[in-house]
């Protein structure tokens, strides 16, 4: 049966300003939820529910932020029609198929009685592959403006961090208690603040702020992966600043003017870099460089691949629970905890699905940093190279979204692409892609220490 209708239609002006409200609205839940993620910690979270202690109800095992992640997306996918063009529509599809196989994942953990090991899956890649699509329902220019939030949050983290080394007192709560005072910034943990402070001195540079604002953004992300004392990070927050300084191209000046500038500012920070460890070390920053590189943190690292000795091949393949990996971790190992991504996936995934989700998450990876800008490439290479020096892929943490949302935030924008909030209006073409529509175009407890 079907009804006339009894109210005019719209005109176009008033149907337009109705879906530019639904952009301005999603784009709004989108910063709160992401910046929620990002940065309300887990031991803030444990103020609340049982997020990461033990014991709780299923839900309380989510983030507040996820939690409302899940809850936009399919507001953002199915409240208005949105274009997708060019390399957004195979990268749509790719975070669709990404997002599918880790619920497959989740299903099989639990069909073979491993469900306890879900919650990093759910809460850290469930979660950023949700993240990553709600993104690109957005216009670019609101997908440049999420990541430049998130950047001046990372940022006030590592000021917040500098002033907690100064003052030996710590803005957000932090339970573990260490015979060096590390601080944590707006981070749940110090090598968090030295590696996402690391990250984000790339994605700075990648952003449209005036010179004067990114050359102090990227000092104070430098002085905060030093003194959050996480000395890998350190270490490639300078090399990475001596490579954008090397190979990133200064507008306005021809190559031979170039060249020139660059070595006078080469020269010119030599000295400068010495007087900055030499003040950094006199504060009692580089603390932890004075044993070397090869000390018992290090050596936890290497000692923790022993642990399939103690596991038959069946066990290795097939994986198994949380719990008899900590028994051998801390009785037969004597460490804390299990600092190392590939015995995580493969003790608790198996062997051929740990595989699976490593494949499935570097050509996710690609495609992402394939599309981003230099700077944020290099960014993300240092993400990954500190990332795989502790268990930041096996735990539910929220940098891999954050990472994922700023290389899609600093992506270099396509010739067919709209750059205004139009682009949530625009009428769909055979080139484009709508919610519902067919593609046409272009094919535990593992703590750290």
């Amino acid at each position: 049966m079907s009804y006339a209708r009894s109210v005019p239609d719209q005109s176009p002006s008033l149907s337009a300003s109705r879906q530019k409200t639904l952009v301005m609205a999603i784009f709004l839940c989108a910063a709160f939820f992401f910046q929620l993620r990002f940065y309300m910690s887990p031991h803030v979270m444990n103020l609340f529910v049982t997020y990461t202690d033990t014991g709780g109800a299923i839900y309380e095992k989510l983030h507040f932020g996820t939690i409302g992640i899940f809850l936009l997306l399919p507001f953002a996918l199915a409240s208005r029609p949105f274009v997708l063009q060019g390399s957004d529509i195979a990268l749509f599809r790719s975070l669709l198929l990404f997002s599918c196989l880790m619920v497959v994942l989740i299903f099989y953990l639990g069909a073979v009685g491993r469900s306890g090991s879900v919650g990093f899956i759910i809460d850290t890649y469930v979660m950023a592959g949700c993240a990553c699509m709600i993104m690109l329902t957005l216009p670019p220019d609101m997908r440049r403006l999420l990541g430049d939030i998130t950047l001046v949050f990372l940022v006030a983290s590592a000021v917040i961090g500098f002033g907690e080394a100064i003052m030996q007192v710590r803005l957000l709560p932090y339970p573990p208690i260490r015979d060096v005072f590390r601080p944590i910034g707006l981070t749940g943990h110090p090598l968090t603040l030295g590696a996402m402070s690391a990250t984000g001195i790339g994605f700075v540079a990648a952003t449209r702020w005036p010179l004067w604002m990114r050359l102090l953004a990227i000092f104070t992300l430098h002085i905060g992966s030093a003194i959050s004392t996480a000395r890998t990070a350190f270490v490639l927050a300078s090399v990475e600043l001596l490579l954008l300084l090397l190979f990133t191209r200064w507008p306005k000046l021809s190559k031979r003017t170039e060249r020139r500038a660059k070595s006078i500012v080469l020269l010119l920070l030599i000295p400068l870099s010495i007087v900055l460890i030499v003040v950094l070390a006199g504060a009692g920053f580089l603390e932890r460089f004075r044993g070397g590189i090869v000390d018992d943190s290090f050596m936890a690292r290497v000692t923790i691949y022993r642990v399939f000795e103690y596991f038959s091949w069946s066990q290795i393949m097939m994986g198994v629970h949380i719990d008899d990996l900590m028994f051998v971790v801390n009785k037969k190992l004597g460490l804390e905890f299990i600092e190392s991504a590939p015995v995580v996936l493969t003790m608790l995934f198996g062997l051929p699905a740990a595989i699976v989700f490593t494949v499935a998450l570097v050509r996710l990876f690609s495609r992402l940093i394939r599309g981003a800008a230099g700077s944020a490439q290099l960014g993300a290479a240092v993400f990954v190279i500190a990332s795989l020096s502790n268990n930041t892929f096996t735990e539910k943490t929220s940098v891999v979204a954050m990472i994922f949302v700023l290389l899609i935030a600093y992506r270099r924008p396509s010739p067919l692409m709209p750059s205004s909030i139009s682009a949530g209006l625009s009428v769909p073409t055979p080139a484009t892609r709508t919610p519902g529509s067919a593609a046409t175009g272009g094919k535990p407890r593992i703590g750290r220490t």
